[in-house]
């Protein structure tokens, strides 16, 4: 029996704590279904919307995108997927299907897109509803926390890893958080070499790093002991890509796998020249939802999650601020 109403976080306004609220069930439209949520991870994302460093959201608002749970309704031209079925709901929740960039198979570019817990309501919440193609069946062999940040943290580094190339065999990762923490996995598991960048003087950051599979670990100000083919950056420090670009050889790309970064510093154009490259990764698609879940198994992908009831929200997203979290916050709901 579905209840008529939850119970849900929810954000009013920017640099305000979220008040657990009792909120109507989300209606389901005809490609919709309705999801119980067991699990939401907390990432970065919500911090820059909490923060009102991403200034357009819908207020009020019931954050989180990283979500996991089990479908209890679907609306009447639903196809995908069944009562039952558990599946998980990333950052991008819509894309209009019309536009120049969903013609050409570029939907994470959509001119129209909705954006789970940002422009539509998301999974800090007991129900939450979803469109039926933004959902993904989930592998059996992660539980529900274990399973939430592989929904942003995992498949905006997976789309991150893809665009440094796949020639390049020495990854520099910059900011070793939720993101960094799944991606280093899977690029040790492609045969890649891992040269980990944390806060200058994170030795517990570092020893994390290492026991994933780092060849190298130490501090965003030191050099790495070798030249860079490409470097990913997960640490919203404008500065980062200055030094990852300093640190690539000729030839390197460097990526920004961040919605949101400070100002990236005025630098040399002697820095940019042989050829290297800047680049920013935007949203993700569903090809790459697709692709990561099939090979996070594989690999396989040991998320190193902190559990947070739902009711505190707040506290993680303080956590992650203070950069104490190792891995991923993850939001869990009661029974």
């Amino acid at each position: 029996m579905i209840p008529r109403t939850m119970r849900a976080m929810v954000l009013s306004s920017a640099h305000e704590p979220m008040a657990l609220t009792d909120l109507p069930i989300p209606k389901v439209g005809a490609n919709q279904v309705l999801i119980q949520v067991s699990a939401c991870g907390v990432c970065r994302t919500d911090l820059h919307i909490y923060d009102g460093d991403l200034a357009e959201p819908k207020l009020p608002l019931v954050p989180g995108h990283e979500i996991i749970g089990r479908i209890v309704k679907v609306g009447d031209a639903v196809t995908r997927h069944a009562v039952g079925d558990r599946v998980g709901v990333p950052w991008l929740g819509h894309t209009c299907g019309t536009c120049l960039y969903c013609r050409r198979h570029r939907e994470n570019l959509c001119d129209r897109p909705e954006f789970t817990g940002y422009t539509m309501d998301g999974g800090y919440a007991e129900f939450t509803s979803a469109h039926e193609d933004y959902c993904f069946r989930i592998p059996d062999a992660f539980g529900d926390a274990e399973a939430a940040p592989l929904l942003c943290a995992g498949l905006i580094g997976y789309r991150t890893l893809r665009m440094t190339g796949e020639q390049n065999e020495r990854l520099g990762i910059y900011g070793f958080g939720a993101a960094a923490h799944i991606v280093a996995q899977v690029a040790v598991h492609l045969g890649k070499r891992i040269y980990a960048f944390t806060k200058p003087g994170d030795t517990a950051g570092q020893a994390f790093a290492m026991r994933l599979g780092a060849t190298w670990a130490g501090g965003a100000d030191e050099n790495p002991p070798t030249e860079l083919d490409a470097a990913m950056i997960f640490a919203p420090v404008g500065a980062l890509m200055l030094a990852a670009l300093r640190a690539t050889c000729k030839g390197g790309i460097v990526v920004s796998g961040g919605i949101h970064m400070s100002d990236i510093p005025a630098f040399p154009y002697r820095w940019l020249w042989e050829e290297r490259q800047l680049r920013s990764v935007a949203n993700l698609t569903r090809r790459d939802a697709e692709e990561f879940l099939a090979i996070a198994p594989q690999v396989p992908v040991r998320t190193h999650v902190e559990t947070f009831p739902f009711e505190a929200a707040n506290v993680a997203l303080a956590r992650l601020r203070e950069g104490a979290v190792e891995g991923a916050a993850v939001l869990t709901m009661g029974a």
